[in-house]
């Protein structure tokens, strides 16, 4: 069974991310207002971004995957910007790096 991944951007400029094994349909459930509650209240929505996988649990995990990403790396991914997904993933909490020196080599804490 065929799945896909996919975006949708909602009338108020926000994306919402799902799966499915049936990407037409779901796409017109979401534009009927029978979709998920956050597309509900953001009508009309529009496709922006899809990938199709050959099982819908790998659409799934995607899904997750992509959900958990900031904005920048969501529209990096819709505008097939792979060369700025790694860059947009880097944490820039410096908190994170407490336990690093300047260059970012291991204290012997770590080692």
């Amino acid at each position: 069974m065929f799945g896909w991944m996919y975006i949708l951007e909602c009338s108020d400029g926000s994306f919402y991310t799902g799966s499915t094994n049936n990407l037409t349909l779901k796409f017109e459930q979401h534009q009927n207002g029978e979709g998920a509650n956050h597309t509900k209240s953001r009508l009309p929505v529009k496709l922006v971004y899809f990938e199709e996988f050959n099982r819908i649990d790998l659409a799934f995990y995607r899904e997750k995957q992509v959900q958990g990403w900031s904005r920048a790396k969501k529209i990096a991914l819709i505008q097939n910007r792979h060369c700025d997904l790694n860059r947009l993933a880097e944490c820039n909490n410096d908190s994170h790096f407490r336990n690093r020196d300047v260059a970012g080599s291991q204290t012997r804490d770590e080692e």
